[in-house]
């Protein structure tokens, strides 16, 4: 049996074509709508450091409190945008996807496609019709 855990957010798009890729590869993961249930600085240090990003590389853009703490400031340490995603954790972008293949930040969502360790069982479409899996399992999208 294969660990795959989504951090996911249900009102999102590419979270939920993320976490459909994940169930056509045969896996029903872990879900932490990480919205309700934030990680604990510990484990959003580690999501950080295994995806091998900075912590302004995983802050989401386009919502409040962005703008108004004015984290586009280079002034900001990666310690204090870990503390405003965990007090704001609508700054977190998702979705993150941790498998024994790695951990990614899944946008695209075909991304996820990368780090699954089953392959796709079948057709899969995103929310706007876009293919990315045709109907023998194949990867369409890079």
């Amino acid at each position: 049996m294969h660990s795959v855990t989504i951090y996911h957010n249900p009102a999102c798009g590419t979270s939920r074509n993320t976490l459909e890729l994940i169930r056509n590869s045969g896996i029903e993961p872990t879900v932490i709508h990480y919205l309700e249930t934030p990680p604990s600085r510990a484990e959003l240090i580690k999501l950080i450091v295994d995806m091998g990003i900075t912590a302004r590389a995983l802050l989401r853009k386009n919502v409040e409190p962005y703008e108004t703490l004015k984290l586009d400031e280079t002034q900001w340490s990666n310690d204090q945008l870990i503390d405003f995603m965990l007090e704001y954790p609508i700054l977190i972008n998702r979705p993150i996807v941790v498998t024994e293949l790695g951990t990614k930040l899944c946008r695209p969502s075909e991304v996820v496609l990368d780090i699954l360790p089953t392959p796709q069982k079948g057709e899969f479409a995103k929310e706007d019709g876009e293919q990315v899996i045709d109907a023998k399992g194949k990867r369409l999208i890079k």
